[in-house]
């Protein structure tokens, strides 16, 4: 495993003990991050406008199209790192 993934994988347990909550702006860039570096590009429909967490997360989601997985775990580790 390399030391980008471990890294990516250390910072995702930290993220969840962070002294204090995230914004919400930080969380759906921690939840886009993620989503990037763990599944690709966001796929299917936008939610409707009835779904707005599920719209927001889409939404922040697409805004890192085209970003490879290693860009987006290293984005990831940095926030994280900024936060605690």
């Amino acid at each position: 495993m390399s030391d980008l993934k471990k890294q990516f994988e250390t910072a995702v347990a930290n993220s969840k003990s962070l002294p204090e909550r995230p914004s919400n702006n930080d969380m759906l860039k921690l939840y886009a991050l993620y989503k990037q570096a763990t599944a690709g590009d966001v796929e299917g429909k936008r939610p409707g406008f009835t779904d707005m967490v599920g719209r927001a997360k889409f939404d922040a989601w697409a805004t890192l199209k085209g970003t490879n997985d290693k860009e987006a775990m290293q984005q990831y580790v940095d926030l994280v790192e900024s936060l605690g």
